[in-house]
């Protein structure tokens, strides 16, 4: 296989999302009223980085065969932490900054230890470690409330120049500082491989542990950064139920749309980006066509379910799981 034809093969899934969220767009923009003006797209942008960052969140567990339902939690947990220590001074605000990351951090290393030495299955896991991270959100706030640094969060959440989104920006950077070298690193190539096959990957010397450690670490990371971006967004922090669990499973919707598979192994944290935008875009559409609210949430299930009939039906006509890789 010619290298431009293995290069192909290796996006195609991340090149066919984006092609889709694009006509997606296009469509609702044009029967939007406002048309593709910089409000709509500020809007669309800043509704997508969220559920984007969890989307890259819910990847790096996924890459290892795992799955990650305490992401939603990590993402409220923060954004209530946020909306306490990310105030003040420039200096203090850098200070909130990094705690809110790295609690994020912790999250994700608690997941990964518990796995790894606990050898409990993720699913079983993460709920678990899930239910304790809301309970530290509740703690913090049981009832809607807190500030943020207003100047750092206009400057993250409002438009740039030519009314480019800001919010848009601060993805592509953290992107190509974190994605771009992990996927370019040992690391990378070590949680692509225990996707691939665990065994495999521990006969051939690859560390295991540490990919799969990491692989949860970082999911911690990309969480705490959307519980942030919620709190730039929102100006304060809520201890919500519903919006930990919508966005845990709609993290692992955009993957599915993204054309990560849920077997492991296969896919880029760049599809997740453009499955979320996808799934966004679906929630627009139906608004602009008024669809009835009664069946929004059948359309968006036979959205999913087709999706991940399609993610599967490959893996379906191989008789050696090693062809997903050729």
């Amino acid at each position: 296989m010619s290298d431009w034809r293995y290069k192909f093969a290796e996006h195609r899934s991340t090149l066919l999302a984006a092609l889709v969220f694009v006509v997606m767009f296009a469509i609702y923009t044009a029967n939007h009223e406002a048309g593709f003006s910089a409000n709509v797209v500020q809007t669309a942008a800043n509704k997508g980085v969220l559920l984007a960052l969890l989307a890259v969140a819910q990847t790096f567990v996924v890459l290892t065969a795992g799955i990650d339902l305490s992401v939603g939690t990590i993402f409220i947990l923060t954004n209530c932490l946020a909306s306490w220590i990310v105030v003040g001074s420039p200096a203090m605000t850098g200070l909130g900054l990094l705690g809110v990351l790295a609690t994020g951090v912790v999250c994700g290393a608690i997941n990964g230890a518990i796995v790894i030495f606990g050898r409990l299955q993720p699913i079983v896991t993460t709920i678990a470690t899930g239910a304790i991270y809301f309970g530290l959100a509740l703690w913090l706030r049981p009832d809607p409330g807190g500030d943020v640094n207003g100047d750092l969060a206009d400057a993250l959440t409002g438009q740039l120049w030519g009314g480019l989104p800001a919010s848009l920006l601060v993805l592509i950077a953290v992107m190509l500082v974190v994605w771009v070298p992990f996927r370019r690193s040992m690391l990378g190539r070590s949680v692509y491989a225990v996707g691939s096959s665990e065994v495999a990957a521990y006969m051939s010397g690859v560390p295991t542990n540490t990919a799969k450690f990491m692989a949860y670490v970082l999911s911690g990371l990309f969480a705490a950064m959307g519980g942030l971006m919620l709190t730039f967004f929102t100006y304060s922090g809520e201890a919500s139920s519903a919006n930990a669990s919508t966005y845990t499973l709609n993290s692992i919707a955009a993957v599915v749309l993204g054309g990560v598979s849920l077997f492991g192994g296969t896919g880029s944290a760049v599809g997740a980006i453009f499955g979320a935008l996808i799934f966004r875009t679906i929630n627009d559409l139906l608004f602009v066509f008024d669809l009835d609210p009664l069946w929004q949430p059948l359309f968006l299930g036979v959205v999913l379910l087709i999706a991940v009939c399609m993610g599967s039906f490959r893996l379906l006509q191989i008789k050696n799981r090693l062809d997903l890789f050729g």
